[in-house]
């Protein structure tokens, strides 16, 4: 059995052939996704982070929205990028929407990607310090992040406050007990894995790692995968992780399928680069339900991961991403077991 949930980039342009045309378009229309995707029996809603692009950005009031609307899957990020966030107002932002959600976040964050402009977060106010990188930086803000989800005191309270505090140390309100566990690491490559199982966060894994052996990506990530979970169980830590990874599956089923995907039949892996380095890119999986069961089954990655989340098309509209979603669990995920 796996968690099946979907992964939206929300983009959005005013080219004739989009559907999504807006900043609210693209929010909106993330809701209903979110609400079409429960109803079709789908595990969970996960929506990308991109600063300064025509894309999904600010990712708590849409997770909130979300949570309002729905009442079963699990909302989350993938990825949100550490470089741009204020720690301690994320965690605000964070344990609020998970709150409206009941418990039902899963935060992908990371380092992030390669972005639309120069050092982008230098504009939102954070400068590496002294002898850190933009890497370190998030790294560091993620700690605090991870710190202070734990609900524990930390802040000193006013003797003379507005309002009366409990006693001792003041945390960081409102608390949302579970979150901690429910954070997860988008890491690029087999070390960075290591080093997410090190920290007690569970791995996402994308359809690009950031280096190359030489197999095929599908083995590359299940070596990935296999990693973290040795170095998890060297850490020592007393709960199960998650894993997941995403792919781009369109099961071709009636005729509209056919012109958007039919050209994609042949897909494979690509080699390319990536921030100055050489990165392996995964397929896209388009065919004939029977055709994908069989090319699907043999995916390495997928069978080691829980989760599985398919990347979709936004700017072909809410309902032409529902029955995306839709033919994956109804035509796949029973032949392949993960129903």
């Amino acid at each position: 059995m796996k968690n099946i949930g979907f992964l939206s980039f929300g983009h959005w342009s005013a080219s004739p052939h989009s559907m999504v045309r807006s900043g609210a378009d693209a929010l909106l229309q993330s809701i209903e996704l979110a609400v079409a995707a429960e109803e079709a029996g789908a595990d969970g809603a996960y929506y990308r982070v991109h600063h300064f692009a025509q894309q999904l950005a600010s990712p708590f009031p849409l997770l909130a929205a979300a949570a309002a609307r729905t009442s079963r899957i699990e909302l989350g990020t993938a990825v949100i990028d550490m470089r741009y966030e204020n720690s301690l107002y994320m965690a605000e932002d964070a344990g609020a929407a998970d709150l409206i959600s009941g418990g039902r976040l899963q935060l992908g964050i990371s380092r992030g990607s390669p972005e639309q402009v120069v050092d982008g977060f230098r504009y939102f106010g954070y400068e590496p310090p002294e002898g850190m990188s933009d890497a370190d930086m998030a790294r560091e803000h993620t700690r605090v992040f991870l710190e202070v989800l734990k609900g524990e005191g930390f802040a000193r309270p006013n003797p003379n406050p507005m309002f009366a505090n409990p006693p001792g140390l003041l945390r960081i309100e409102p608390h949302a007990p579970g979150l901690r566990d429910r954070i997860w690491w988008g890491a690029g490559t087999r070390a960075t894995a290591e080093w997410t199982a090190e920290q007690g966060l569970n791995l996402m894994s994308s359809t690009l790692l950031s280096e190359d052996t030489g197999v095929p990506f599908h083995q590359l990530q299940a070596e990935q995968i296999q990693r973290f979970r040795d170095a998890w169980k060297t850490a020592g830590h007393d709960r199960e992780p998650r894993v997941s990874v995403s792919r781009s599956i369109f099961p071709i089923v009636n005729d509209l399928d056919k012109q958007l995907f039919w050209q994609q039949r042949g897909s494979t892996d690509q080699v390319g680069f990536l921030d100055g380095g050489t990165a392996r890119f995964g397929r896209t999986y388009a065919g004939e339900p029977d055709k994908l069961v069989a090319e699907l089954a043999e995916d390495e990655a997928i069978a080691a991961a829980d989760t599985l989340l398919l990347t979709v098309p936004n700017q072909l509209g809410v309902d032409y991403n529902a029955h995306v979603v839709e033919s994956v669990l109804t035509h796949l995920a029973p032949e392949l077991g993960w129903r």
